[in-house]
């Protein structure tokens, strides 16, 4: 097995807005969104919607299998429910000896650790983000700001603007950001970066017909592109019947992000966050359209595994998601 074996992003919860379980969403499951990539024997964490709670117990059990603590990073993008309402059930925050990086933008003159405490507390919630074992270690991120990965850097290490460039090797994973306006309240997109591969992870993102040239230089050349694709054009447009006019609601359609990962020449493009309402047959529809845009597209689902830089990357759904 290569180093590139070890990168790997595996979908947990690709809903948008709110939960949606059922027989009609069966094949692409009904949880919010929630993204992990397994790069260089690191875990990272894109998003703390309902997903998080399978991926938090399959985190255990990996942990229990090899005797260690589990130690995640958890990157947030913003801070509406669907994006953040799985972590009071995520199980290794309750567990002593676990180890979690959480972080994300300030956004509306809040930091993550505020966003925290306000979800984590009466009558919201009756337990409170300091009454966690887990150790927790909450960072505010900014846009000029990176996070390094590496035994060469110390475990991890936030570098931010100005300051020495530490001593990264080829295989030191490098997370950097783009803070877009293109979502109400706005909203941070991830690149992360190891030997030479990347995945891009933009979630919650309008791009308008034009498309978002600063989206698309921050992409460019990228593995994986995993872009915001909740709405049909249609949808979008308010031409559906029944379905409300939703430009400006910050969301894109597969159309879109066809244009953008076109236009960033990526290698492969991860249709997410889908309407809640659409079932299995309409998104198999949305994917098949895609595909004629950008024939490297696929349409992502609980369970679907795709291996970074390596050829025939997708996987099948494991039989427990």
């Amino acid at each position: 097995m290569t180093k590139m074996d070890n990168f790997e992003i595996r979908f947990w919860g690709v809903c948008g807005s709110h939960p949606m379980p059922g027989s009609t969403k069966r094949r692409h499951g009904g949880n919010t969104s929630c993204v992990e990539i397994s790069v260089n024997n690191h875990t990272i964490i894109l998003d703390a919607g309902t997903g998080i709670i399978p991926l938090g117990k399959e985190l255990v059990k990996r942990a229990n299998q090899e005797s260690k603590p589990v130690e995640a990073v958890l990157l947030l993008s913003h801070y509406h429910h669907d994006h953040t309402q799985g972590f009071p059930f995520f199980s290794p925050a309750y567990i002593t000896g676990s180890k979690l990086w959480v972080m994300g933008p300030e956004l509306d003159r809040m930091s993550p650790q505020a966003v925290l405490e306000d979800i984590m507390r009466p009558p919201y919630f009756p337990v409170r983000l300091g009454d966690l074992n887990a150790a927790l270690h909450i960072e505010t991120l900014n846009e000029k700001d990176q996070i390094l990965l590496g035994e060469e850097v110390g475990g991890l290490s936030i570098q931010h603007y100005g300051d020495p460039e530490p001593l990264a090797t080829p295989d030191t994973t490098r997370i950097t950001f783009l803070e877009s306006t293109r979502h109400p309240g706005d909203v941070l997109v991830y690149r992360i970066s190891w030997r030479g591969a990347s995945v891009v992870y933009a979630s919650d993102m309008e791009n308008y017909p034009e498309g978002d040239q600063r989206l698309i230089s921050f992409a460019r050349g990228a593995d994986v592109l995993i872009h915001d694709a909740q709405y049909t054009d249609a949808h979008y447009l308010g031409q559906e019947p029944g379905q409300p006019n939703t430009q400006g609601y910050g969301h894109s359609s597969a159309s879109m992000a066809c244009k953008v990962a076109h236009s960033a020449q990526v290698k492969k493009l991860a249709l997410f966050h889908h309407a809640p309402e659409y079932d299995d047959a309409g998104l198999d529809q949305i994917a098949a359209e895609a595909k004629a845009l950008f024939p490297e597209t696929v349409i992502a689902y609980e369970g679907l595994t795709i291996r970074v830089g390596k050829q025939g990357d997708e996987m099948v759904r494991s039989p427990n998601c």
